[in-house]
C-alpha cells in the first residue's frame, strides 16, 4: 500500500516536471500603447522577446519607455502565470485527485 502512493507520487512528479518543460512552449505576447511595446513570455513566467517599434523609440523619453515597459512586462507575466497555473490543474487533477492543495 505504501509502495503503491509512494510509485504514484514518483509518477506524479516526473510528469509534473515534463509539464513545466511544455510550460516554455506555452507564449503569451503584451503589447501597450497600440504596439509601440510588445513583451512576450512563456507559461514560466520568463520573459522571452521585448520590442519597441522605432518609431516610438524616437519620439518617447526615457520615462516614458520604462513606464510602457513596466506596464508590457507585468501584464505579460501576469498572462503567462494564468496560463501555466491553468495549465498545472489540467495535468493534476487527473494524477492527484485526493491531495487538494498539494500543488
Amino acid at each position: 500500500m505504501i509502495g503503491d502512493l509512494f510509485s504514484k507520487l514518483q509518477e506524479a512528479r516526473q510528469k509534473i516536471e515534463e509539464s513545466k518543460k511544455r510550460l516554455n512552449s506555452i507564449i503569451v505576447e503584451s503589447n501597450v500603447d497600440n504596439g509601440s511595446i510588445t513583451v512576450k513570455a512563456n507559461a514560466n513566467k520568463v520573459v522571452t522577446n521585448i520590442d519597441i517599434s522605432d518609431e516610438f523609440f524616437k519620439k518617447a523619453d526615457k520615462e516614458a519607455i520604462e513606464d510602457l515597459m513596466l506596464t508590457a512586462v507585468n501584464r505579460a507575466l501576469e498572462e503567462a502565470a494564468q496560463k501555466g497555473e491553468a495549465e498545472m490543474k489540467t495535468i493534476t487533477k487527473d494524477m492527484l485527485p485526493n491531495f487538494p492543495g498539494l500543488l
